[in-house]
């Protein structure tokens, strides 16, 4: 098949997006005549380009997907979702949680990134007053190690190394969601320009769903992809995590997925509800 269009595609470096993009990125599956332009990078960066219109299709955080709901769709393939676990809020002390500090000494938090789902879901579950300082995932854990802040909300793969820094983990967000919701928690997904039209939409959803596909079947040989872009290096981190986020929903969403994106846009404009700007429902293509 010619080649036929350039897609500007966008992902995370976090193991279970270079894990699921391997197949693509390495030419293992029919590329079905379209060109990939591939963009690696920070996930709050990929939010706040998404948000500026760049990128034909992107990972990005649901919390972000709200805001450009009106222009996007989101992949049935590419998706993570956690089941019981997300986010960690973690503390250098583990004595107190951020409801222990007092309105004239609130608590200061680092976030991820302000369109991460990591901070909509610790402003959800923590809406209480507090100073949140927006940094790199990366710089969270040395943050707090450093007494640069009271509380840390920790992505990707320091959910598993947060012991060996002498951290303190005060919750799961992940947990705190389902047990409010009994539904998987939507954290990000591959958004899609809806100016693209349904046919190339469904080549760009075939194409992402084979490399999905292919890593799951071949998992040995993502390692390099992996081990190429992540902050840690110890295989065994690095697949705990795709264990973690990389599964049937990530293959093809079900039922749960989608009605688990119904609720944080729900509660997201709960959250919302003083602004003039309501998020739009968020839509999965139908493939």
């Amino acid at each position: 098949m010619a080649i036929e269009q350039t897609i500007e595609l966008g992902i995370s470096t976090c193991p279970n997006d270079t894990f699921a993009f391997h197949g693509l990125m390495a030419g293992k599956v029919n590329l079905r005549g379209l060109n990939f332009e591939v963009r690696l990078t920070d996930v709050q960066d990929l939010n706040d380009d998404l948000l500026a219109g760049k990128y034909d299709v992107a990972k990005a955080s649901f919390h972000a997907a709200l805001m450009v709901a009106d222009q996007t769709v989101i992949l049935p393939s590419g998706s993570a979702l956690g089941f019981g676990n997300g986010p960690l809020l973690l503390s250098h002390h583990s004595e107190k949680s951020p409801e222990d500090f007092s309105p004239e000494r609130p608590p200061v938090i680092l976030c991820p990134g302000a369109t991460t789902t990591a901070t909509l879901l610790y402003q959800l579950f923590y809406p209480g007053p507090a100073e949140i300082r927006q940094v790199v995932f990366s710089e969270i854990m040395p943050g707090l190690k450093n007494n640069a802040a009271d509380f840390g909300v920790c992505i990707h793969e320091g959910r598993f190394t947060w012991q060996e820094q002498g951290l303190f983990c005060v919750s799961d967000l992940g947990e705190l969601w389902h047990k409010e919701t009994q539904q998987p928690l939507p954290l990000g997904g591959i958004l899609a320009r809806r100016r693209l039209g349904s046919e190339v939409l469904s080549r760009v959803q075939g194409v992402i769903h084979d490399s999905i596909q292919y890593g799951l079947e071949n998992p040995d040989e993502t390692l390099a992809t992996m081990r190429r872009y992540a902050a840690e290096f110890d295989d065994q981190v690095l697949m705990a995590h795709v264990d973690l986020y990389v599964n049937q929903e990530t293959v093809f969403m079900a039922a749960a997925g989608r009605e688990s994106l119904s609720l944080l846009s729900q509660m997201a404009n709960r959250l919302n509800i003083e602004s003039a700007n309501r998020f739009h429902p968020l839509e999965v293509f139908e493939a």
